[in-house]
């Protein structure tokens, strides 16, 4: 018998061994089609690798937007700088409440806001946050956070590109790339804003979805909620415009707006900006440059009213 166990630690010693340097060999070796179960993209879509490095430019600031790509393609800091709003833009792709408490666990101190403008698209409170995860492992540190944040997420997928995230921050691998400020459609705006060059979407038909927030999503944005309240820090939820033909698809939108107004402040700004679908709009759920400044130039007057 304890030469069967002795046996079986070996084994899995060894296996253990040799899976991790499979995953640091195909992380580092292996393009991305040929390895499903492992996806390490240092400077994905989303600029989150050049906004990272923007933050320490930008502390002490006076409004701090979080949330997924309605954040970071919908608050132009630009729009709000000439408004007299100094702002930053934590957004990140499918940014989860999850990935959103390792943001403000890391960068909340330093950018210090007086106002955080949490976009809060439904759909981000019902992903499972492999994406997210992905992304904040390949364009930001990894620390204890990272580690937590794959427990929760619980994906094969996370666990091996973590475990080539550490190493190649222990190794320093990819302490040089400088992401480039243009990539395809997309401009990065000093601030934490992504400007797409401007196209149009042709809208179509959707089928009835009912909104269905994930326990654990909840659980962290409570979370969140409680951190952002116990700094002293003023807090307004924002659901952004998205076009009328997705927006119109769920079925349950009261209930959402129910529970975000239980949290405090809260604005649907699909019932309160005037948009077209066709003009306003590049995809089924992002504005364009069009679309934004309608958006923003409205949520400026909703902050100037709320001075009052």
């Amino acid at each position: 018998m304890k030469k069967f166990l002795n046996t079986l630690l070996i084994f899995t010693l060894s296996s253990a061994v040799f899976y991790v340097v499979m995953i640091l060999f195909f992380g580092r070796f292996v393009h991305p089609v040929f390895k499903p179960s492992i996806n390490y993209w240092k400077g994905s879509y989303g600029h989150l690798h050049s906004r990272v490095a923007d933050i320490n430019n930008y502390k002490n600031v006076d409004v701090l937007f979080l949330g997924s790509s309605h954040a970071y393609r919908g608050f132009d800091t630009r729009i709000f700088e000439e408004a007299g709003i100094r702002s930053f833009n934590l957004g990140s792709s499918s940014q989860t409440p999850t990935q959103t408490k390792i943001l403000l666990d890391r960068y909340l101190k330093t950018l210090n806001p007086k106002l955080i403008i949490y976009e809060v698209y439904p759909n981000t409170f019902t992903a499972d946050g492999v994406e997210s995860s992905l992304d904040l492992i390949a364009n930001d540190k990894n620390d204890l956070n990272s580690l937590k944040m794959a427990f929760k997420v619980n994906n094969v997928k996370t666990y091996n590109t973590l475990i080539y995230g550490y190493w190649n921050d222990l190794l320093g691998i990819d302490n040089s790339y400088k992401e480039p400020i243009e990539k395809g459609d997309d401009k990065y705006i000093p601030g934490g804003f992504v400007e797409r060059k401007i196209t149009y979407y042709s809208p179509k038909k959707y089928e009835k979805t009912k909104i269905a927030i994930t326990d654990y999503q909840l659980k962290t944005f409570n979370e969140i909620v409680s951190m952002i309240k116990n700094n002293h820090i003023d807090l307004i939820l924002v659901y952004a415009p998205i076009p009328k033909a997705n927006y119109s698809s769920y079925i349950n939108t009261s209930y959402f707006d129910s529970l975000m107004q239980s949290y405090g402040k809260y604005y649907n700004f699909n019932e309160m900006v005037d948009l077209n679908d066709s003009l306003d709009f590049y995809d089924s759920h992002h504005l364009n440059q069009n679309g934004v400044k309608i958006f923003d130039h409205k949520l400026i007057e909703v902050l100037k009213h709320n001075k009052k």
